[in-house]
């Protein structure tokens, strides 16, 4: 088998990643490297735990021995790189681990591949051509948006939150990495991702939780700011056909051209949940929605123009924002839902 490493696999996206990829590749060995902070669960890769290609680790990407080790026992032959601090509100209040594990951790990672597949100066090992290191990274590295336009991969770097921040250093460490060293590299920026597992702290299982809670479901300043929504299990096909696929040493932009702002969001949730799961009192779950002091640095918005792996990789998204949040919500309202929500909400 052939051993790919993937870093946060016990995370939102990486748990809805690794089985796919596990079940998709029955010829490589996964190894699950997560540290499983606060976004780690492990009841999330209950799908893959019997599996024969498959092997969880508890760790630490910033921990250089144990990834060394890991590089040996395993024979790495690739990295996909998700582990990362991801939640903006937490970057704000407590910057400092975003940068130890988005920037020291990306460091670690790439350099213990760049010693274990190549040779000085530089040039691949005899049998390790085409191992390869691809990075997920976020739109948010591009700043905001005004009412029009579109981020593309040249799009100028202009990160506005210390997450953002963290992770435009990320990328720019990768592009380091292929531009001095010719290591094969590709980085992936996405849309915001919704859909299940995800943490219960993000805007969308925030929104369930609440009304099912009959709690107010808080919204951020006007409620006009715009995202564009990406259904997970799309962002885990287009991982896969960059990493199998891309260009070395180029970036590629998955989104799912699905612009909502969050008053469209909260709204749309609460009619399906009017008509899923109806309160028994008759009144619709639009009437606990509240609107709270705005998140400091709040991005405006963000829209992502997926040209380039669409004509380049023949991706694209699936799901629309309607079919996605539908199967999201019906995810929740099952036990296995409702027990995440109890879980990433604690």
């Amino acid at each position: 088998m052939k051993s790919i490493l993937v870093t946060g696999g016990a995370g939102f996206i990486g748990a809805n990643f690794v089985p796919y990829f596990v079940e998709k590749y029955p010829d490589y060995k996964i190894i699950n490297l997560d540290l499983l902070t606060y976004a780690g669960d492990i009841n999330n890769l209950q799908e893959v735990t019997r599996a024969n290609n498959y092997e969880f680790v508890k760790g630490d990407i910033c921990n250089r021995e144990l990834v060394e080790y890991l590089f040996d026992k395993h024979d790495i032959r690739g990295v996909i790189h998700f582990a990362a601090e991801s939640h903006v509100d937490n970057s704000i209040s407590g910057p400092e681990v975003f940068i130890q594990t988005n920037v020291n951790g990306t460091f670690t990672l790439l350099d213990i591949a760049r010693k274990y597949w190549m040779d000085a100066p530089f040039t691949y090992k005899e049998g390790y051509k085409g191992c390869r290191f691809h990075h997920i990274s976020t739109d948010e590295v591009y700043g905001t948006l005004g009412a029009t336009g579109l981020f593309r991969e040249d799009t100028p770097y202009a990160p506005n939150s210390p997450y953002s921040s963290s992770k435009a250093s990320s990328d720019f460490l990768v592009r380091a990495y292929f531009h001095t060293y010719g290591m094969d590299v590709t980085t992936s920026n996405c849309s915001n991702n919704y859909g299940p597992k995800q943490h219960g702290e993000k805007l969308i299982p925030t929104i369930i939780r609440k009304a099912l809670a009959g709690e107010d479901i808080p919204i951020y300043g006007d409620g006009k700011n715009v995202r564009d929504w990406l259904y997970v299990l799309d962002h885990c096909t287009g991982i896969d056909v960059v990493y199998h696929k891309g260009r070395s040493g180029e970036t590629y932009n998955i989104g799912g051209r699905n612009e909502r702002d969050n008053l469209f969001i909260v709204h749309h949730i609460c009619e399906i949940l009017d008509a899923k799961q109806p309160l028994k009192s008759g009144n619709s779950y639009k009437e606990q929605i509240t609107f709270v002091k705005d998140r400091a640095g709040h991005d405006r918005r963000y829209a992502i123009d997926a040209t380039k792996i669409e004509t380049e990789l023949g991706w694209k998204a699936v799901e629309n924002f309607e079919t996605g949040i539908d199967k999201t919500i019906d995810w929740y309202l099952n036990s296995n839902g409702v027990s995440h929500m109890n879980r990433s909400s604690q």
